[in-house]
C-alpha cells in the first residue's frame, strides 16, 4: 500500500515513516498540506492519507476534505487524521470532512497497523464497488452509464479548447451470428471485438448489444477515421471457433469530430448516423460524417423527427435492412 504521511515536524514524519516501513509500506512524506495534495493528484496509485491535524498552511481538516474532493467515487483513499489533541469537537469535524477514522500522535504501531489493515479491506470493498458499477461484465470496457460520465467530462476538455472525435461501430450481421453459431459464440465476438477496439488506448463503452462506442482525445476527424479503419482492419482478421468450422465477422464504423457549440449526445450522433450510412453502403466500412449526413431533430424519446433532415431516410432504410436498433439517449439520472 502507497501511503502519504504529513506532519510539519520532522521528527513525527521519520517515526511514522520508520513504523511503516518495518512492515513493508511505501511512504511519501510531506511537512506542507498543499504539496502533499498535489501529489496525490498526480500520483494515481496513492491508497491512504495519514495527516496531523495540526498543520500551517492549510489544516488537517481541510486537507481531509481536498483529498476526499479528489477520491470521489473512481478512487478508494483512506483518510485517517492524526492529533495530539483528544477535543471531541475536532474528531467529529474530521470524519465530517472526510476523514475515516481518527489516531493519536505518535501513533502506537500495532494501532497502526491494525488501521491500515482494515484500510485495505475497505478499499478492496470499494474497487470492486466500482468496478460492478462501471464496466460492462461480458466484454470489462466501460458500461453505457460509466462512459456518458467519461464523455461528459471529455467535453468539459474539449470545450477549453482540445480535439475530440466519436467512432461508432457495431457487428455485422450479429443476430445471424447468434442464431447460426448460439449465443456462446456471440459472446466470443463481443468480448474479441472489445479487447481489439481496447488496444486504441481511447474511452472505450459497450452501448448495449453489440454496439460500442470511442471518444479520441486529441485527435481530429481524419485521425479519427484512420483509426476506425485499422480496427476495421484488425476485426476482420479475426477468426472464432464453432461447432462447424471458423468464421469470421466485420464491422461497420461511422466517425464524427467536434464542432463548436457542440454536446456528446449530438457528436454521438452525427457518428451514429454515418455508421447507418456504412450499413446502408455494404457494411465492414467507415463513413465519415460530413455535411450530407444531416443531424436530424429528435423527439423526447430519442427518435428522429420525420423530415427534420436528410440523414433520416438513410436511417431508416439502414434499420429496416440490417434490424440494427438506434441508440437511445444517454441516461439523464
Amino acid at each position: 500500500m502507497r501511503v502519504v504521511v504529513v506532519d510539519p515536524s520532522r521528527t513525527v514524519l521519520k517515526l511514522v515513516s520508520r513504523i511503516l516501513e518495518a512492515r513493508e509500506y511505501d511512504v511519501c512524506t510531506f511537512a506542507d498540506g498543499p504539496a502533499a495534495l498535489a501529489h496525490i493528484k498526480s500520483d494515481l496509485t496513492i491508497e491512504a492519507l495519514i495527516t496531523s491535524s495540526e498543520l500551517t498552511s492549510m489544516t488537517g481538516v481541510e486537507l481531509c476534505w481536498e483529498t476526499r474532493l479528489i477520491s470521489g467515487g473512481r478512487r478508494p483513499i483512506y483518510i485517517l487524521l492524526m492529533s495530539s489533541n483528544q477535543d471531541r469537537s475536532n474528531l467529529i469535524e474530521a470524519l465530517d470532512c472526510g476523514a475515516d477514522d481518527f489516531i493519536g500522535k505518535p501513533p502506537i504501531p500495532e494501532e497502526l497497523y491494525a488501521r491500515l489493515r482494515a484500510a485495505a479491506r475497505l478499499a478492496s470493498m470499494q474497487n470492486d464497488l466500482i468496478r460492478l458499477a462501471t464496466t460492462d461484465p461480458l466484454t470489462g470496457v466501460l458500461n453505457r452509464r460509466a462512459f456518458f460520465e467519461r464523455a461528459e467530462e471529455a467535453s468539459a476538455w474539449t470545450n477549453a479548447g482540445g480535439r475530440l472525435s466519436a467512432i461508432m461501430f457495431d457487428i455485422d450481421h450479429f443476430k445471424r451470428i447468434n442464431d447460426t453459431h448460439g449465443h456462446g459464440v456471440g459472446d466470443d465476438a463481443i468480448r474479441s471485438v472489445a479487447q481489439e477496439a481496447e488496444k486504441e488506448g481511447a474511452i472505450l463503452g459497450r452501448l448495449g448489444g453489440e454496439e460500442f462506442a470511442v471518444l479520441l482525445r486529441g485527435q481530429g476527424l481524419a485521425a479519427a477515421a484512420a483509426t476506425a479503419e485499422g480496427l476495421r482492419q484488425r476485426i476482420a482478421g479475426l477468426c472464432f471457433a464453432t461447432d462447424t468450422g471458423p468464421i469470421s465477422l466485420t464491422c461497420s464504423f461511422g466517425v464524427s469530430e467536434w464542432e463548436a457549440g457542440d454536446a456528446i449526445d449530438r457528436l454521438l450522433r452525427r457518428a451514429d448516423i454515418a455508421l447507418y450510412a456504412a450499413k446502408a453502403r455494404g457494411r465492414n466500412r467507415v463513413v465519415v460524417a460530413d455535411a450530407a449526413l444531416v443531424v436530424p431533430d429528435y423527439d423526447a424519446d430519442g427518435r428522429p423527427v420525420r423530415g427534420s433532415g436528410r440523414a433520416e431516410p438513410a436511417r431508416a432504410a439502414a434499420a429496416d435492412e440490417t434490424g440494427h436498433r438506434a441508440p437511445a439517449l444517454p441516461p439523464t439520472g
